[in-house]
């Protein structure tokens, strides 16, 4: 679990538990802003996630009222423009880190999420949430266009619905979320944890080969047109059936037994 060097409480704490690091924003009192220090958190702790094979989900929650109430305006209020360009830049690299590190990241939402808080969950490759959660982009009753967090929220629903949010900035509950494709799924309020967690197990039980393979052909062919996406993904193919799981994973099924992947040896 993550500290601070002083007796402040920890803005980010993290468990590890079979596979699954489990992040958790902890300003509950400023509603889990994203505040620099906690940009730096999270990039410090996905950077060295990054390189742990031995972690094969990421979940990220939060403590308190609300998911992230998004930047920390208190913050951006009170800076300059390079200050702002350098906070921005830096969240940036935040979104782009989750989509590009090996491991599937997983969003548990409690409450609300808004602005890059909203960002945060659309950027997740999955999205758990609670039947209370609301999500909005709400820049625009303060002047303020939600311009970055727009980038992850049209990468997940339709440009009409993206618009809609964006332009009024009203809040969607979880099952208008779900049909939008910005949640993968929407639980019980006193079943986010468990159902979260079941989830990010299920998913860490795989090869974590496999895993790392299948996300990044998820996001490379994304928005190639048809046939170089079947080009792409055929040579994935290809090499995918060299790896050790992979010929692992197809004798146990002719076999009839469960597989023993690389991991699992260690």
């Amino acid at each position: 679990m993550l500290s601070n060097s002083n007796d402040t409480p920890a803005q980010l704490l993290r468990e590890d538990h079979k596979g699954v690091a489990w992040l958790t924003l902890n300003r509950p009192k400023a509603r889990n802003s994203l505040s620099s220090e906690l940009i730096d958190l999270l990039q410090t702790e996905l950077n060295q996630i990054a390189e742990t094979p031995s972690i094969r989900v990421v979940v990220i929650s939060a403590n308190g009222p609300a998911f992230c109430a998004g930047h920390d305006l208190k913050e951006v209020t009170c800076s300059d423009q390079a200050f702002h360009e350098v906070l921005f830049a830096r969240c940036s690299e935040l979104m782009l880190s989750i989509r590009q590190m090996p491991q599937p990241v997983i969003a548990s939402v409690q409450s609300l999420a808004t602005a890059a808080g909203c960002q945060l969950v659309a950027t997740c490759d999955l999205a758990v949430a609670a039947r209370s959660a609301r999500f909005a982009t709400p820049g625009v009753h303060i002047g303020l266009f939600c311009s970055t967090p727009m980038v992850a929220l049209t990468r997940n629903v339709s440009p009409k619905q993206a618009m809609q949010l964006l332009l009024t900035g009203d809040p969607i509950d979880a099952d208008t979320a779900l049909a939008y494709g910005l949640v993968s799924q929407v639980v019980d309020d006193e079943k986010l944890h468990d159902e979260t967690l079941a989830l990010a197990l299920k998913i860490a039980s795989k090869s974590g080969q496999t895993l790392r393979i299948g996300k990044e052909a998820f996001y490379q062919q994304l928005h190639l047109n048809e046939a170089d996406a079947y080009r792409y993904a055929s040579d994935v193919m290809v090499k995918n059936l060299q790896i050790v799981d992979a010929k692992e994973g197809i004798a146990a099924f002719v076999e009839k037994r469960p597989p023993i992947w690389e991991q699992d040896k260690e």
